[in-house]
């Protein structure tokens, strides 16, 4: 049998490469596609078991009663997103324990009827309100200088405000709103916030409020979300992905300045943003969610817990360290991009370590 002509010979191996290349793709997209729906499924069942009401309930069978009681007076907190849902009663549980308390809040008028709800149900007059949005670096620089020139030490920042927005949207100094707020502005205000936060060792403490929505990303590069179709559920587990990453890399940078860094998971809870944000998952769990106070449980938790008694750069949720990482969902090897990416948001706030 005679040899196919070069030409021929040259056209079956490209069409040999060709379709191996394409079945390696596919093999590729199918396994994506797999992963996806594995960790999708693993997220539901294992969130239906623990981030709702009965899971609190269940959990808080092991909670010592003490744990959450001591005084704190004269400590200086700082809570972002603070007029409602879990912010408003973390600055309400902080406050009803003594503790000087700020508000950062982005509108003024709800603010200020937070902060007035606060002293009249506390009876804390040491309940502020620093109007600052934190979706704008500059905004958030500004607030920093302001506050710093009050020059009072920092025992714990509460980094608890946060957005789900649907549409992709740019703000005024060109990033996607979700990463702006959920990433950039949680970064900003950490780092702008550490001289005062060092004036507080050894006791300062820095509480990232993440969500078990992470449990479905692994960490990325693309952190404004460059693909043409935009999912802002997408895009917010993965904001939640970086400030759980965000967290280790602080504890490790950190180590020797007296600050302990924490993030967790305050559950399903029954707030305005999840009505808002998520209206078919918020009329699906009627009655099963958790209140803002079940929510905020484990933020007040972190702050009042001895310092000793917990690991900085772990992930907490209902008063114990919890996984970082679902069960065969292939997210635990991308953490090793945390330093790219902190050196990406150093260099996108323009703020010098």
């Amino acid at each position: 049998m005679g040899e196919f002509p070069p030409k021929e010979t040259q056209k079956l191996q490209e069409t040999s490469v060709s379709v191996r290349l394409e079945l390696h793709l596919s093999i590729g997209a199918l396994t994506m596609f797999l992963l996806k729906a594995w960790r999708q499924t693993a997220f539901g069942i294992y969130g239906y078991l623990n981030f709702t009401k009965s899971g609190f309930i269940e959990h808080s069978k092991q909670f010592k009663p003490e744990d959450t009681q001591t005084r704190i007076e004269g400590k200086n907190c700082i809570v972002t997103g603070a007029n409602s849902g879990i912010g408003f009663a973390t600055a309400e549980g902080l406050a009803s324990r003594g503790a000087n308390v700020y508000m950062v809040c982005r509108n003024r008028e709800r603010g200020e009827a937070a902060q007035s709800k606060i002293q009249s149900d506390t009876g804390n007059q040491n309940v502020h309100l620093e109007v600052c949005d934190l979706s704008s670096v500059s905004d958030i620089k500004s607030f920093a200088s302001q506050f710093s020139s009050k020059n009072v030490p920092v025992h714990i920042l509460v980094n608890n405000a946060g957005l789900l927005e649907h549409n992709r949207i740019t703000t005024s100094e060109g990033f996607e709103l979700n990463f702006a707020v959920n990433v950039l502005g949680t970064y900003a205000m950490t780092e702008l916030m550490l001289p005062l936060l060092e004036k507080a060792a050894p006791d300062a403490r820095v509480i990232t409020v993440s969500s078990g929505g992470m449990y479905t990303s692994p960490l990325t590069m693309d952190l404004q979300f460059s693909e043409e179709n935009f999912n802002g559920v997408q895009q917010y587990s993965r904001n939640k992905r970086v400030q759980v990453a965000l967290t280790e890399k602080w504890a490790e940078i950190n180590k020797n300045k007296g600050i302990g860094f924490y993030s967790m998971h305050p559950g399903w809870a029954e707030t305005p943003g999840v009505a808002t944000s998520l209206p078919s998952f918020s009329k699906a769990l009627s009655g099963k969610l958790r209140t803002n106070e079940e929510g905020a449980d484990t933020i007040i938790w972190l702050a009042l817990h001895p310092k000793e008694k917990l690991v900085s750069g772990l992930f907490y949720f209902d008063r114990a360290e919890a996984p970082k990482h679902l069960m065969f969902a292939a997210t635990s090897g991308s953490h090793a991009v945390i330093d790219s990416i902190f050196d990406s948001l150093k260099s996108l706030s323009s703020i010098s370590a």
